[in-house]
């Protein structure tokens, strides 16, 4: 019995060694409707073996019309275009520290429209980390992907803006109606008071000139 555990232990160990030594470059987006905006946060997990990254240079699929990069305070950034299309090709991040340690990890985030597609469609951003000593190109079946979803027809965002206004149209209207409810209320006291008012100022005339008979 002791023995079968061990071997299964062993052969766990041995299968699970190659997927903690293979950790690559992922891609997450904050939206992956098809043709949504949104922003591609990519992890670098660790360096050339045991030597730093310097340098961390992101393709850009054709189908991606413009990149906007976030500014990371420990590298510089640069956007790299094709002379004859003026598109966006590359964005290339390089260490200002002295290099990303084998032990760390760092992200780089950038905006942009997601192409036109069916759910399940990809886009591929191929990633080269340039280290101290040597590269590693994320590319083929290790590409940070984003795979898209359904397009939701909220692109832009306009839905949910739409929403907030008709809330902020609808506390208004509902505002407004409370304060004609209010002014209806007030206008019927205040005519039930003239009303009253004026009767007793008839009966007080009526009695005055009933006194005034009576003397003479």
């Amino acid at each position: 019995m002791s023995i079968t555990l061990a071997a299964i232990a062993g052969t766990a160990l041995a299968l699970a060694a190659p997927t903690a030594a293979s950790a690559d470059v992922g891609a997450e987006a904050s939206s992956t409707a098809a043709g949504s905006y949104t922003v591609v946060t990519f992890s670098v997990p660790h360096g050339c073996e045991e030597s730093p990254t310097q340098v961390v240079t992101i393709d850009i699929p054709e189908s991606i019309a413009s990149v906007t990069p976030t500014v990371n305070p420990s590298w510089t950034v640069e956007k790299v275009f094709d002379e004859a299309t003026e598109q966006v090709t590359q964005v290339v991040y390089t260490s200002t520290t002295g290099g990303l340690p084998s032990d760390l990890r760092d992200t780089f985030a950038l905006s942009l429209k997601l192409p036109e597609g069916e759910a399940g469609d990809t886009v591929e951003f191929p990633v080269t980390q340039t280290c101290t000593e040597g590269s590693v190109e994320w590319v083929g079946d290790e590409v940070p992907v984003v795979t898209l979803t359904a397009s939701t027809g909220d692109e832009h965002g306009h839905s949910d803006g739409a929403s907030d206004d008709h809330s902020m149209e609808d506390a208004h209207s509902a505002d407004s109606d409370t304060a004609a409810s209010h002014g209806d209320v007030v206008a019927r006291v205040l005519g039930i008071v003239g009303v009253i008012v004026g009767v007793i100022g008839i009966v007080l005339a009526v009695v005055a000139r009933r006194s005034t008979a009576s003397k003479a």
